[in-house]
């Protein structure tokens, strides 16, 4: 991997780290600050606010140097992380939150254009894939370290470590990421421009809905293990990491695939196998070995379709390319709340825990239809554009 890259993935390592550290980690805060959990899960939400703000606010900055841009956002990472590790209270912890969370959508956004320009060229995605690589690493060992580190130390190290790593990111962007031509200088109008034309939101709903419908189900992952499939907490705490391994294989297969066929086709055949994966988790789930092969798959097949996405928009993106970078993280996050949220729905009316599976294969198809008008609508004129 280029030097470059390895610096940018630096850089969603350490969101990532932020991002999803807090949910596995809400116990001990609650407990330091003597709130309820539901009450400290608004932790998360507030992180996810800033990212919604973050993102578009981008467009104020385009036409800064992106190198600049990169070394700027990182340095709101390293604050934003501070203000949560050292919060007297639950309020200035939120506000830690939200500042931690406004640089992530507009760094992806950033990240994805430098990417893409330091590719050799038919190496788009397989470039972006390995900027979101450190997201996905995130995930297989950063989230478990965190738990770790938050049961022996304190839950304000994990946002220590993030601060620190931030300055690392800081340092390594500075030096290892070339000056790249800046975007063409546009006005603040036509930095949304591309909204006006279907196939930006196409893929924007395709995002939302694929996620949205993979997090219907993840966001009760522990609970259908334990009860449905019965496995000990021990187990599911390794089963996890073993999920994390299949996000780190989807990213790399996804960008593998997109440079081959299309980012679209590819996009497509990775949401039907979260279908396929989600509806084999409703109807197995009590089988242990179905169980572990769904789960695999699905968060494969989730991170498989991260860099095509995140490719697509850009080039669906003519004069708004920092914005479309961002707003498919947005799309991501909204996708996890919405999950979350439809995924309950059948929890509050007393069914078991393989129903969020069953409520995700419903959002993940409407997620494939969106990706199919796509396909054979826009595809093609979007490779053109990129070209």
């Amino acid at each position: 991997m280029k030097k470059s890259l390895l610096a940018l993935s630096f850089g969603t390592f350490g969101l990532g780290v932020a991002e999803f550290s807090m949910m596995a980690i809400l116990p001990y805060v609650a407990e330091d600050l003597h709130i309820s959990i539901p009450t400290a899960g608004s932790l998360i939400s507030a992180y996810a606010a800033g990212v919604c703000v973050g993102a578009p606010a981008l467009v104020i900055l385009r036409n800064r140097p992106l190198k600049q841009l990169l070394l700027l956002l990182s340095v709101i990472m390293l604050l934003g992380n501070l203000v949560a590790a050292f919060s007297p209270t639950f309020g200035c912890l939120l506000l830690g939150r939200f500042l931690a969370g406004l640089p992530h959508g507009a760094y992806f956004g950033v990240a994805s254009v430098v990417a893409i320009r330091l590719a050799s060229e038919g190496k788009g995605a397989s470039a972006v894939a390995a900027m979101v690589a450190g997201m996905t690493v995130a995930n297989l060992a950063g989230v478990p370290l965190a738990t770790f580190v938050s049961h022996v130390l304190s839950w304000r190290m994990v946002f220590c470590f993030v601060a620190v790593w931030s300055a690392g990111v800081w340092y390594f962007i500075y030096k290892w990421v070339p000056q790249v031509p800046p975007l063409p200088r546009t006005t603040f109008r036509s930095q949304f421009r591309f909204l006006r034309h279907p196939a930006p939101w196409l893929v924007l709903l395709t995002t939302m809905l694929g996620n949205g419908g993979v997090f219907a189900w993840y966001s009760f992952v522990n609970p259908m293990l334990t009860q449905k499939a019965g496995f000990t907490d021990s187990v599911v705490s390794a089963l996890m990491i073993l999920a994390g391994g299949g996000m780190v294989l989807g990213n790399v297969v996804g960008g593998v695939l997109s440079d081959r066929f299309t980012s679209g086709r590819v996009i497509v055949g990775m949401q039907l196998l979260m279908v396929v994966s989600l509806l084999s988790l409703f109807s197995g789930c009590t089988q242990p070995v179905v169980a572990v092969a769904g789960m695999f798959l699905a968060t494969m097949a989730l991170f498989a379709v991260s860099s095509p996405q995140q490719t697509l928009i850009v080039r669906c993106a003519p004069g708004g390319e920092l914005l479309g970078g961002a707003c498919i993280q947005v799309a991501f996050n909204l996708g996890n709340a919405l999950g979350a949220q439809v995924g309950a729905i059948p929890l509050r009316f007393g069914l078991g825990y393989e129903y969020p599976a069953l409520v995700g294969v419903l959002l993940t198809a409407l997620g494939v239809v969106c990706s199919l008008i796509f396909v054979r609508r826009y595809e093609v004129s979007a490779s053109a554009a990129a070209a």
